[in-house]
């Protein structure tokens, strides 16, 4: 027994000397609470909302400040044309748009009826039927209290329009999702591979000591991924469109480069880990479970951004696939041309040259 306690007690030594042992076992569980905790939120907030009011009577005023109070609407103001309700849509700053007719209150007292349209961006369908349906909600409360005895009854008819996904396919928010997850795994994961496997064999150095330069060296090794890469993504963009039916609306052109970008930047990330790590065991648990969670959970794959707390929000910023999965929406389900997505682009390149540059001088530093 006393052996038994003394073998008990070394294996304790080996686990209490390894600080990344230590931070895996304790503070794994205390990082995935948290952010399990704070970033999976199913409820739709910070509803970024604008009205135009052509009107501008006691009713329309009433149902704004009415929305305006409400905790899940950001509102944004008021717009003064159709088109710039079109173009704030186009760009992503709103989510609803609210409108009203002429003479909004004039109708409901003479002819005891009124109109409202509400468009709501449905490029993610729950987010977009929620939204509408919270608006919807805010009417009927209005229209009830217009039913009081001692009120003239009238009805308010809401039009809803959904825009970019009518039909309410889930398909739609999910394959960017998806395309954005499995070329940042799989790419990541087979450069870090390759560099690690060729430092166990022990050929990194010899590779190192060519007279070729270590950037030329490292750029060479992702190029047949890329190509591989390049073949993944012609397949998911196949089967989106005929088996899944998701429409390409933008240009196709624009939608291949934005791709070939990110998997640049997933290439470049797997080089970066590949000068991090040793072996091949320790390179796939990194590119493959190290990057899903995030990529799944802070990517606005599943869970909107705008729901979490500020600083996931923050966090949120760093993972490339939130800016992939963006410009893809963007141009594959909403049809917008390049200027809408020259802010995620200039990211992941940003993100790439940065990743690149920096596993260039790592790997000078080693040798």
């Amino acid at each position: 027994m006393k052996q038994f306690f003394s073998f008990v007690n070394k294996e304790f030594y080996h686990i209490f000397r390894d600080g990344r042992t230590m931070l895996i076992l304790l503070g794994m569980p205390v990082v995935q609470i948290l952010l399990f905790g704070f970033a999976i939120n199913m409820e739709v907030q910070n509803i970024c909302t604008v009205v135009f009011d052509p009107a501008q009577d006691v009713a329309t005023r009433e149902i704004a400040e009415r929305m305006a109070v409400n905790p899940y609407f950001n509102m944004r103001g008021y717009v003064y044309s159709p088109d710039e309700v079109n173009s704030l849509l186009k760009q992503g700053k709103i989510d609803v748009a609210v409108i009203f007719e002429p003479n909004f209150n004039e109708n409901l007292v003479h002819s005891k009826r009124a109109q409202i349209q509400i468009i709501t961006d449905a490029s993610n369908p729950n987010t977009g039927t929620i939204s509408a349906n919270y608006v919807t909600a805010i009417i009927g409360e209005y229209q009830k209290k217009m039913l009081q005895p001692g009120n003239i009854p009238c009805q308010i008819d809401v039009d809803s329009k959904l825009l970019y996904n009518p039909e309410m396919k889930s398909a739609y928010t999910f394959v960017p999702g998806i395309m954005g997850l499995v070329l940042m795994i799989i790419c990541a994961i087979m450069t870090s591979i390759s560099i690690v496997r060729e430092k166990e064999h022990g050929t990194m150095e010899v590779l190192l000591a060519s007279p070729l330069k270590s950037g030329t060296i490292l750029i060479s090794k992702t190029v047949p991924y890329l190509a591989l890469s390049f073949i993944n993504l012609i397949t998911i963009l196949l089967l989106s469109y005929f088996v899944l039916n998701v429409p390409i609306r933008g240009n196709l052109a624009l939608l291949v480069s934005i791709s070939i970008l990110f998997i640049f930047l997933a290439l470049s990330l797997g080089l970066f880990i590949s000068t991090l790590v040793q072996t091949q065991v320790t390179a796939v648990l990194i590119s493959g479970i190290g990057l899903m969670m995030p990529t799944l959970i802070l990517s606005g794959m599943i869970f909107p951004i705008d729901n979490m707390p500020i600083p996931l929000q923050w966090v949120s910023s760093m993972v490339p696939a939130r800016w992939y999965i963006s410009a893809v929406k963007k141009v594959m389900i909403e049809g917008l041309g390049f200027m809408y997505v020259a802010k995620e682009v200039g990211v992941l390149a940003g993100m790439a040259l940065l990743l690149i540059g920096t596993s260039v001088v790592k790997i000078k530093t080693r040798l």
